[in-house]
């Protein structure tokens, strides 16, 4: 049953918790997914037939939460992550990362690393809007950011959606990997090879930064970015499985 949680923000983040013992999983979705999604919705039917604690839920801007995806950013939902990670789970988490909620994983893995005992990201899009977005426009686009402060992009998964000045600009103040980044405990990367949205090197790329002693990539040939058929699904429960315990 979906639950609401002010944040100390002051804004209203849309979730949904299953009771059970530890440690807690916790479902980070995408740019412009929601807790509805196949996964999230997948991880917590397996949750409740596990008898394992799960939380689920919509950054603000998605889904049941309140507030414009527009006026949103990557440190925004990062503090809407942190408000529901200190305000609705407690002791050890295993922490499911999907694309923008693989970059939010790692910045939560940063913010909170004392909690976390493992993690699995699905097709993680770290830095993207740096490395995807930024350095992908064209001189007119970058000329329309500065000007307009918007930029309207096409998407293989979604509606057109907008970029915004703020967007890029924020998420400056948020890469991992371009400092350190030590993730100490074991990690599970999962990346389909047919992803349009992010590419095998990006996933090389985060393997090759992370300071991690147990970290393992999985490449799934011909799978998307969505990652959500069945086999893919069967791959992220075996993950959650092994790191949970």
């Amino acid at each position: 049953m979906t639950a609401y949680l002010d944040t100390p923000q002051g804004r209203r983040i849309a979730y949904n918790r299953v009771a059970g013992g530890g440690p807690t999983v916790v479902f980070l979705g995408g740019l412009k997914s929601d807790m509805e999604g196949t996964k999230a919705v997948h991880l917590d039917t397996w949750a409740r037939g596990q008898g394992r604690a799960f939380l689920r839920f919509d950054y603000s801007g998605h889904g049941q939460s309140g507030g414009s995806f527009e006026d949103g950013c990557i440190g925004d939902w990062h503090q809407d992550t942190l408000a529901a990670i200190d305000a609705l789970t407690e002791g050890p988490l295993v922490v499911v990362g999907s694309s923008m909620g693989g970059w939010q994983s790692l910045l939560l893995a940063r913010a909170r690393p004392g909690r976390i005992r493992g993690l699995v990201t699905v097709a993680a899009a770290p830095d993207f809007t740096e490395d995807g977005w930024w350095a992908s426009f064209t001189d007119a686009q970058k000329a329309q950011l500065e000007t307009t402060g918007r930029v309207e992009l096409p998407s293989d998964y979604m509606e057109p959606y907008v970029v915004t000045a703020r967007m890029v600009e924020d998420g400056r103040a948020h890469l991992v990997l371009r400092d350190p980044l030590p993730l100490p405990f074991p990690v599970r990367c999962l990346q389909g090879t047919a992803d349009t949205a992010v590419s095998t090197e990006t996933a090389l790329r985060l393997l090759n930064h992370a300071d991690c002693p147990d970290m393992r990539l999985t490449l799934v040939k011909d799978a998307d970015h969505r990652f959500s058929d069945g086999p893919c699904l069967a791959l992220i429960e075996a993950a959650v499985a092994e790191l949970a315990g």
